[in-house]
């Protein structure tokens, strides 16, 4: 059973802080799914992507190619798993269920703490999973380092 990561961005932007979460998530062995709401802004994070130093650079591909099931990066703006994750990552406010939390190792929300809108959709985001009895963690990155600042497991 997963768990569910908010990360509320406010010292870098999502194509700087989606990178070392996927670095992560793919060091520790798991697929990666990156849900949009835009196929135009996944467009863009794929650029970013591909803009990255060479050393750093993370496979991946957009959803709707002939090789979606074997990406260990799939960028969507779809509500469907197409390369199996084990590892979600919501951006943009993107729909995640507690179906996919349970059934994941680890998912993440991503929301921009500039944007009243990104968190406002992230506050309902937490209510709906945790109501469902989703595990949930808060991270803050305020002080310029991520700080865990809420925990379910703790309550």
């Amino acid at each position: 059973m997963g768990a569910a990561f908010f990360y509320h961005l406010t010292q870098r932007p999502l194509e700087v802080t989606l990178p070392i979460l996927l670095e992560k998530a793919r060091s520790a062995g798991w697929t990666v799914l990156v849900r949009g709401t835009e196929a135009a802004r996944m467009d863009w994070l794929d650029q970013k992507l591909w803009l990255g130093r060479e050393e750093d650079f993370l496979p991946h591909g957009q959803a709707g190619g002939p090789h979606d099931a074997l990406q260990p990066i799939l960028l969507t703006a779809s509500a469907d798993n197409g390369n199996n994750a084990g590892c979600i990552m919501g951006v943009d406010g993107a729909e995640i269920t507690a179906e996919e939390v349970n059934a994941s190792d680890r998912v993440c929300i991503l929301f921009d703490g500039h944007d009243p809108e990104a968190m406002d959709r992230a506050r309902q985001q937490w209510k709906a999973l945790t109501d469902a009895g989703c595990a949930a963690q808060y991270w803050s990155e305020e002080t310029g380092n991520w700080v865990k600042k809420r925990d379910t497991a703790d309550a």
